[in-house]
């Protein structure tokens, strides 16, 4: 039997070090020699791991649990020249959930709610985004077209360097072996000024980019005074619409000129085919993206589609992990690693896999299900720290210290959860493979909004797919479960 990929090679993390201050983890990294990659999501990394194609590593240096890198802050003068300050190891849900964000950089915000599920944006970053170098990843054309700079820093000091000059080539930077990114500064936008992010893929989450672009307008009244337009997944890296940005200044956003604007984007790319579309689709559709981004600008509707709630399974962690000297330490396979999990402290042996290895292996708590060791289906998730994750996609050694909850913890005792019975009642368990994640996707979900509606449903089960294709009855169950904690208010 063939396997899949992410079967093929088994993942092997030999060193797991979680450092608690900057300078030990750019100490940890200096001494690595170059075996030893940074990580905070790691949701990249792991998958190349796991298919054999890091066989130079044999740590892993954790960023989660250093303080300082978890900020997102306003510094400057605004309006004018101020900037929002991203740290490291902050994740796509949390600048997707942030007002500061929103209301001063939506192109980057709309870029992170797209982003794959609430489950991988409560670990995925958005400095890992740009580390990892793909032109594909959605955040990098906002923070382009936004202008953004890099903290860089090694034990020898720091540097700043702007994103425009950051990425080389498909996954290449300037980045050196012994460098980390400490934050990205990203320039806030003016009142004047009005952006937007637009994406087209698949499906409508857990979807890579067929193309993206964001566009940033200055305007003087109706008329543009300054045009910004970056695109992604069109070319090596992001790219610039230069000629459309040269266009538009000077005119205001009628039909003519939205139309020839809109000529020009897709004249400036010259897209590859691949396994996601045909290079004539991918130029096709920047003129058809484009277009309706201009016009969304022209009519100032650029935010109506933003939703009055972010739903991001975080619960009251605030999107962020608990951090410190405190919560530092090293681990091998052979540890003894201890967590508090469904409630009571519980110890095992690492391993050398992932969470759910360590779950289903080493503790025999299997509820957690591996569907596709790849973060795609969701029948992993577990709450870890209070945030539901893809346990497939965690490296073991984070659990050590860590709350998490699985499957076997959310009954109550002997009665079931609300959702749990909810199923039953409505029909909604299928073959029952992938239910354990969907309860814990709409476990949380109740847990952290009392009256979700239905896009709020829908959200939260973003990131987990039935593969018997019923998916209204186990809507039906979050809206039932939600009404009976209703009625028992």
């Amino acid at each position: 039997m063939k396997l899949h990929p992410a079967q093929a090679h088994r993942l092997r993390i030999e060193r797991y070090v979680a450092p608690g201050s900057i300078e030990e983890a750019l100490g940890a990294l200096a001494e690595s020699e170059g075996r030893a990659r940074l990580i905070a999501g790691g949701t990249d990394l792991l998958l190349e791991m796991a298919r054999g194609q890091r066989p130079d590593l044999d740590t892993l240096i954790d960023l989660t649990r250093v303080a300082d890198l978890d900020e997102i802050a306003l510094v400057g003068k605004w309006p004018g020249d101020g900037e929002i300050e991203i740290g490291a190891t902050v994740t796509h849900g949390r600048v997707a959930s942030s007002s500061l964000v929103v209301e001063n950089a939506l192109p980057l915000a709309q870029a992170c709610l797209e982003i794959a599920s609430p489950q991988l944006r409560n670990r995925a970053t958005v400095v890992g985004n740009v580390v990892t170098a793909s032109p594909a990843n959605d955040t990098i054309s906002p923070l382009r077209a936004l202008g953004t700079t890099l903290v860089i820093a090694s034990v020898g000091g720091q540097r700043e360097v702007p994103l425009s000059a950051f990425h080389t080539g498909v996954r290449q930077t300037i980045l050196r072996p012994d460098e980390m990114v400490l934050r990205l500064r990203v320039r806030a936008m003016r009142p004047s000024e009005r952006g937007v992010f637009v994406k087209l893929g698949l499906r409508k989450a857990q979807a890579i980019s067929v193309i993206h672009m964001t566009i940033v307008l200055d305007f003087a009244g109706s008329t543009v005074r300054a045009a910004s337009i970056t695109l992604g997944s069109v070319a090596p890296t992001i790219i610039d619409a230069s000629r459309a940005q040269v266009f538009l200044v000077g005119r205001e956003l009628d039909p003519p000129t939205v139309e020839e604007a809109s000529r020009l984007v897709a004249a400036a790319a010259n897209p590859i085919d691949d396994i996601r579309a045909s290079a004539e689709y991918r130029s096709e559709e920047l003129a058809v993206l484009s277009r309706r981004a201009l016009e969304s600008l022209a009519s100032s509707t650029e935010r109506d589609a933003w939703p009055s709630r972010v739903v991001t399974l975080a619960g009251s962690s605030g999107g962020r992990y608990p951090t410190g000297p405190g919560h530092a330490g090293e681990t091998d396979a052979a540890t003894l690693m201890t967590a508090n999990v469904n409630g009571g402290p519980l110890a095992a042996e690492r391993g050398t896999g992932t969470l759910l290895d360590w779950l289903r292996d080493q503790t025999g708590l299997t509820g957690s299900k591996e569907g596709c060791a790849e973060g795609e289906c969701g029948a992993c998730t577990v709450f870890l720290d209070g945030m539901a994750v893809m346990s497939c996609l965690v490296p073991a050694g984070r659990g050590h210290g860590a709350e998490i909850v699985t499957i076997e913890g959310i009954a109550n005792g002997e009665e079931l959860h609300p959702l749990q019975q909810a199923f039953l009642d409505q029909g909604a368990v299928q073959c029952g493979f992938c239910i354990p994640g969907f309860i814990m996707s709409g476990a949380k979900l109740l847990a952290d909004e009392a009256l979700p509606t239905v896009d709020d449903i829908r959200a939260a089960l973003s990131g987990n797919l039935c593969r018997c294709t019923g998916y209204y009855k186990i809507i039906s169950a979050v809206e039932q479960a939600s009404s009976a904690k209703a009625q028992a208010r």
